[in-house]
């Protein structure tokens, strides 16, 4: 089975509370990967503020407790513990509530996070955290370091501009987007096509990032790879809800592509891990090898 031992992971942007509607759970996009790719058997830094508050005091606790190295969150004196208000429809289908400003959005470097990043084998960043100039230009500073470079698109109205993410892409080397994100800055771009294949080329050509993948929620994945498209055309679950789903789906992902998995089998593997997710309630459920061994053989669970 999949296995990231000796992969260094640094995962950059927010870490923050997901306020359900009778419970809070930590999340944050970066640390939903990071969280997954630690279990996954990478070793992982996360680089992001919280405010020097109770809610930051817990997420530091916990996320330590998880395995994660924390020596580059930083704590705020002036901005508080970012909090975002999640709301599931009946499909489980979420929406969010995101607070401004919070101390994610003022991430500064500090040295444990300098040497982290030039360490590291793989950086995971995400658009949501460049709406405040503080953390956009730390990002910049990091995204000089040799580490590849994925690129986690997650937009997030009003909290994007479209050249923004062009800037975003062209400074990585791989690209996650679910499909309506693709459609959405594909047409924004001009593309002359509505397929989903088509403009993965189309980003591809335009960026020169030939690696990429495509989430389409029940319906599976796409991923670009070496130039070639491999596809999954999902799992069947019973969806509790989607939060954190395409986190663990790309943590699973590039993992396993990085760790020399062929591509068909990594977004096999990937696509389970998120469905798995998605079955079970909030960002980051505990799941079993096993378990996923028995989705990816059609065993019912």
């Amino acid at each position: 089975m999949n296995n990231g031992k000796n992969l260094r992971a640094v995962a950059y942007g927010e870490v923050l509370w997901d306020v359900f509607a009778n419970e809070k759970k930590i999340g944050g996009a970066p640390l939903n990967v990071a969280l997954r790719m630690k279990t996954l058997g990478c070793e992982v830094a996360m680089i992001s503020c919280v405010g020097n508050d109770e809610d930051g005091k817990a997420i530091i606790d916990q996320v330590k407790s998880l395995g994660l190295e924390t020596a580059a969150i930083i704590k705020s004196e002036e901005f508080p513990t970012g909090l975002v208000k999640v709301t599931v429809n009946e499909r489980g289908s979420a929406s969010y509530e995101i607070s401004y400003p919070s101390a994610w959005d003022k991430i500064v470097l500090n040295d444990f996070a300098k040497k982290t990043a030039l360490d590291a084998d793989v950086l995971i960043y995400g658009s949501l955290v460049c709406r405040d100039e503080v953390s956009r230009k730390s990002l910049e500073e990091l995204l000089q370091t040799k580490a590849y470079k994925v690129f986690d698109v997650n937009l997030r109205k009003p909290h994007y501009s479209y050249e923004m993410l062009e800037q975003l892409m062209h400074s990585s080397d791989f690209i996650k987007f679910n499909d309506e994100e693709l459609l959405e800055i594909t047409q924004e771009m001009r593309s002359p096509s509505v397929s989903l294949e088509d403009n993965m080329h189309f980003i591809a050509e335009r960026t020169k990032v030939t690696a990429m993948c495509v989430t389409r929620g029940k319906h599976g994945a796409l991923l670009m790879w070496n130039g070639q498209i491999f596809e999954n055309a999902g799992y069947p679950v019973e969806v509790a809800d989607t939060v954190g789903a395409g986190d663990s789906f790309l943590a699973a992902l590039i993992t396993s592509l990085l760790t020399g998995k062929e591509p068909q089998k990594a977004i096999d593997f990937a696509c389970a891990v998120g469905a798995l997710v998605a079955e079970a309630p909030g960002a980051n459920p505990e799941i079993s090898y096993s378990k996923i061994e028995k989705l990816m053989s059609g065993i019912k669970i």
